[in-house]
């Protein structure tokens, strides 16, 4: 049995060799742990996942889980094939289809998408806040950079933005170009407010570059302060400053409703409910991207995978842990790709 277990280690070890040799990584090339990197959502979910992978597989090493950035992890994930790149990527957002060109560009060609679960772009205030209720037309119209293209953001208070609001200066903590988290804010709240402007939906008509850059752009005068890739820095920053709002994901909110107040939009909170049925404005997706060109040099990889697909139910250790469960046909369609590892085919992605 020692002696199987030996030659398994061995072969997984010459196959990434390989696998570092056409990417230019050298003879030689081998790395026996499991390495992720992306999402700062997704990272405590990943980390989580990382522990229980050991505990059920004595003997494997702890796989290492870096938080960079949906952005940053994704460029990563896309240099190459081989030891000396990551084999998952996290994710708070689905993959771009300027990523999987790069990805192709460089080799990574057989690439497995997985949702694991949803999350929601949570926006909080401290306790001692005064109480914002908000919609995407206000958050747009507060944090953009050239407001419906009319010309600098000048709004100094939220008052200045919307009457029935307080005249608090407007103070935002969220996260950095990078993030998950920022696409999902021009996405989901920003572009759907500036859309508000029957204008704007003309102009993405003529000019797709010009609407993107006038509904997404955040203001740089100090109103956004970009806060890296720390959420636990926001909910920190947010404490000291009761009139500031931050952004970030649900999960951060929920780990700190002792200390922070969930900021309405559309006048629905971010709950578990609301955030799992899609009934809140800010739900996402959540996903791993996988090589699977890693999949048999890479010992433990497909064990950490099973690992994922048995702990994202209702009742599993990751919604325990503040992630909200995707549906039902969506989990089943993971756990599927988990088993068969089927590849995207970029058709999907934007």
């Amino acid at each position: 049995m020692k002696h199987f277990a030996l030659m398994t280690a061995t072969a997984a070890a010459l196959t990434l060799a390989g696998c570092g040799q056409q990417s230019g990584g050298g003879a030689g090339a081998t790395r026996d742990q499991i390495r992720a990197v992306g999402s700062s959502t997704v990272y405590p979910f990943a980390t989580a996942i990382a522990e229980m992978f050991v505990q059920g597989n004595p003997g494997m090493k702890s796989p290492i889980v870096e938080s960079t950035g949906t952005g940053g992890g994704m460029k990563l994930f896309c240099q190459g094939v081989g030891a000396q790149h990551p084999d998952i990527a996290n994710a708070s957002r689905r993959m771009k289809k300027s990523e999987f060109e790069d990805c192709r560009k460089n080799g990574v060609t057989d690439i497995v998408e997985i949702q694991i679960g949803v999350d929601g772009l949570a926006f909080a205030e401290s306790k001692n806040g005064p109480g914002l209720k908000l919609t995407p037309r206000i958050v747009y119209e507060a944090l953009a950079a050239n407001p419906y293209g009319k010309g600098p953001n000048k709004a100094q208070s939220w008052k200045d933005v919307d009457p029935s609001l307080p005249a608090t200066p407007i103070s935002v903590f969220g996260p950095p170009s990078t993030s998950g988290t920022r696409d999902s804010l021009a996405e989901l709240i920003l572009t759907k407010g500036c859309e508000s402007d029957p204008a704007m939906k003309a102009l993405k008509e003529k000019s797709e570059d010009e609407f993107k850059a006038t509904c997404t752009r955040i203001r740089e005068d100090g109103k956004y302060v970009d806060s890296g890739e720390n959420d636990n820095l926001i909910v920190q920053k947010l404490g000291a400053n009761p009139n500031a709002l931050g952004v970030f994901g649900y999960s951060f909110l929920e780990e700190n409703k002792d200390r922070l107040k969930d900021v309405s939009i559309n006048g629905v909170e971010a709950t578990y409910e609301t955030v799992s049925t899609s009934q809140y404005p800010g739900a996402r997706p959540l996903y791993i991207y996988v090589k699977k060109a890693h999949m048999q040099a890479i010992p433990g990889l497909q064990a950490y995978l099973d690992t994922f697909a048995a702990n994202w139910d209702p009742n599993g250790a990751l919604t325990r842990r503040g992630m909200v469960a995707a549906p039902e046909d969506v989990r089943k369609a993971s756990a599927a790709t988990v088993k068969s590892l089927a590849v995207l085919d970029g058709s999907q992605l934007k």
